[in-house]
């Protein structure tokens, strides 16, 4: 992979991935950008956890090309951790596997992710929302310049949900990192985005959230009751996308079909 200018944390190129012999992915292009948050969105196998994994290099593009940043950090909140709870586990000693890292690392992650206090906390007996923000601590620690975060609210009510999501926009002040996050959660999600793209083996339509709500790709998968939806999380900017104004809209995706 080469690398970028300083703005562009990624690229990817007509990126194409395939998995014993299916296609999951197809000419998939986009750009992050530092201090933008930019969300997936697109039905069950739509390959939106493939798209992550592909940046992180679990999979491999079998066509296309991905080029990042020089030296860049990459912190990941996965879609689901499996943790043996019959071993005790402090959420310190969890934070330091499995390379050990100082104790002002771990003050300042959880602080970060909103859960200083939990650090003595045994991980067995946090909740699903404080579990989710001990995962986001662990994906700080390295202080990414881009942060990905896999239905990182998987389980949470929708008060939780959009807590967390304001938790998101402050890291994204704070560390001016670029986030790109997937979610089944459409309002909600959406509301913190500045650009959204709709997934659904190929990007079926891209751009700020009130575009891509109001487009014919996006109303074929999620239906048009969505678009009125949205405007109740909508949260108001105090700084312009410009560059967000085209929204390139593909082949029409409302066949369905199945992806992994």
């Amino acid at each position: 992979m080469s690398n970028l200018s300083q703005q562009n944390v990624l690229t990817l190129d007509k990126v194409s991935v395939k998995a014993q012999g299916r296609q999951i992915l197809k000419n998939i292009s986009l750009t992050l950008k530092r201090g933008e948050i930019v969300t997936v969105v697109g039905p069950n196998g739509s390959g939106k956890s493939t798209l992550l994994k592909t940046i992180i290099g679990a999979n491999q593009p079998s066509s296309g090309s991905m080029r990042h940043a020089k030296k860049i950090r990459i912190g990941y909140v996965p879609q689901k951790l499996h943790i043996d709870y019959t071993l005790p586990l402090t959420v310190r000693r969890f934070l330091s596997l499995p390379v050990k890292v100082s104790d002002s690392a771990v003050h300042e992650a959880l602080q970060a992710a909103g859960a200083g206090h939990l650090c003595a906390r045994q991980m067995s007996q946090l909740s699903g929302g404080q579990f989710q923000r001990v995962l986001l601590a662990r994906a700080l620690l390295c202080k990414p310049d881009l942060l990905l975060l896999d239905e990182a609210t998987q389980g949470l009510d929708q008060p939780g949900s959009a807590e967390f999501y304001r938790q998101i926009e402050k890291l994204r002040q704070e560390l001016d990192c670029a986030i790109l996050m997937v979610s089944h959660e459409l309002h909600v999600v959406m509301s913190a985005s500045d650009r959204v793209i709709c997934l659904n083996g190929h990007v079926c339509c891209e751009g700020a959230p009130e575009q891509v709500a109001s487009a014919p790709q996006y109303q074929a998968l999620f239906g048009s009751g969505t678009q009125g939806a949205l405007a109740l999380y909508r949260h108001e900017h105090t700084h312009s996308h410009d560059h967000l104004d085209k929204m390139p809209c593909g082949e029409e995706c409302s066949h369905g079909r199945e992806l992994s």
